[in-house]
Formats: structure tokens, C-alpha cells, sequence
């Protein structure tokens, strides 16, 4: 690490903090994420989800891990900078985006989302902060840490993404889904596009269905055995 120097903080998540950094040598700003938890072995290190996925996944659309660094057992990647994530774009706008910028950030997504699918892996957590951009211009998908291989057997966690990007199917807690959940959180970020507004804000998962159901409608045939379910988590208890 000594290699770069810290010049401020960008971010602090649950796993990991994030700053803004630049090369010593070349002068190149990067964003460096440090990790929290601590490991002991490169083994250990290059088994990360996030480590796997974007050593296959080379693209325009999605951020590039420049390195990883351990030293005294914390782990750092070094990724290239982006200027902002697009809710920090959407929340700095006066006026509504035209609809071509929309078309252009809306495309850019789905040539990132549609490469990771074709070499087997899936997001799980696409929402707006994960989305780095230099304005309307260039969007690239980022944080990969929830990302898993298609061909990887389920079942799956069912606690994935953030709740008002969440599909249906994660809400009602199936253990086996795939890459259309990425798709669904993708409709619900062009909405908020249009508007700057959350299309589905839930504030619980109960919420979020019925959210859901009053801009989408009741589903015509829903099986007997999700009421259920819904009626015994969420009411009955």
C-alpha cells in the first residue's frame, strides 16, 4: 500500500470502507476498498465472491479491479474511480433527465448485466449506489460482493439486495432463482430514473409486496401455499 496515497473517504458499508486514493508514481486516482474483516491466506483472499467474479468479467460496463493488496492481514482491492454513484447523479439534477440521457444510462446497464450473464454469474444487488458513473456519459456496474455463479447449485440465501430492488420471488423467500432477479431490480432503476423517486419504498418485506401488488396488480393465479406462508410470517404470528 505504500504505493498510493489516501486523500479522503468515499464511503462506509457493513464489509468494508472506501477512499479515494492515488498512485504515488503515475498520479492515477483509484478507490480503494478495505476490507474489515481480516485474512490470513491468499487462498483465503482469492476465494472471495467479488475476487472470483471480476477476474472472468472484463468490460466497459463493469468496474475494473486494478489489484488486490494483503498486508498485515487486511485486504485491500484497488479499483479504478468513478466521479459518483447514480443516486448521488440523481439527487444532484435540477430537472428530470432527458430521455435520451435515460436510453444511454438504461443501455449501458444492460451490456453490463447482459455480459455478466452470459459468462455465468449474476449481481443480486444492483440498485443505484452500485451503479458508478462519470455522468449520464458512463455507468458501470460495481460491488460484487453478493454475486454468485449461475451454474452454482442452489438453494441460495434469501436475503439478497436491498429491499426496494428486491424481485418477488426473493421476498417470498424461494431458495432457487437466477439471473431475471437482476432484471427486475433493473426495471425498478429505470423507473427511478424517470422520476428520482423509489418506484417500490417498502419499509418492511410484507410492505414491499403489497407495494408491488398496488402498482403492478394481484397476481391472477398465485398459489394457495404463498398466502399461506404470507399469513403465518407476517400476520398470524
Amino acid at each position: 500500500m505504500n504505493r498510493y496515497m489516501t486523500l479522503n473517504q468515499l464511503g462506509d458499508g457493513t464489509y468494508g470502507s472506501v477512499v479515494l486514493g492515488q498512485n504515488i508514481d503515475t498520479g492515477e486516482k483509484v478507490a480503494i476498498k478495505r476490507m474489515k474483516r481480516k485474512y490470513y491466506s491468499w487462498d483465503e483472499a482469492m476465494n472471495l465472491r467479488e475476487v472470483k467474479s471480476l477476474k472472468k468479467l472484463n468490460h466497459a460496463n463493469l468496474i475494473k479491479l486494478r489489484e488486490v493488496i494483503r498486508e498485515n492481514d487486511t485486504l485491500y482491492f484497488v479499483f479504478e474511480y468513478m466521479k459518483e454513484n447514480l443516486y448521488q447523479l440523481m439527487r444532484s439534477q435540477s430537472k428530470f433527465f432527458p430521455e435520451q440521457s435515460i436510453r444511454n444510462i438504461l443501455y449501458q446497464i444492460l451490456q453490463g448485466l447482459a455480459f455478466m450473464h452470459r459468462h455465468g454469474f449474476f449481481h443480486r444487488d444492483m440498485k443505484p449506489e452500485n451503479l458508478l458513473c462519470c455522468g449520464p456519459e458512463l455507468v458501470k456496474i460495481a460491488d460484487f460482493g453478493l454475486a454468485r455463479e449461475t451454474r452454482s447449485r442452489p438453494p441460495y440465501t434469501d436475503y439478497v439486495s436491498t429491499r426496494w430492488y428486491r424481485a418477488p420471488e426473493v421476498l417470498l423467500h424461494s431458495i432457487n432463482y437466477s439471473t431475471p432477479i437482476d432484471l427486475w431490480a433493473v426495471g425498478c432503476i429505470m423507473a427511478e430514473l424517470y422520476t428520482f423517486r423509489p418506484l417500490f419504498p417498502g419499509t418492511s418485506e410484507i410492505d414491499q409486496i403489497f407495494k408491488i401488488c398496488s402498482v403492478l396488480g394481484t397476481p391472477d393465479k398465485v398459489p394457495i401455499y404463498i398466502y399461506i406462508y404470507i399469513y403465518i410470517k407476517y400476520i398470524g404470528c
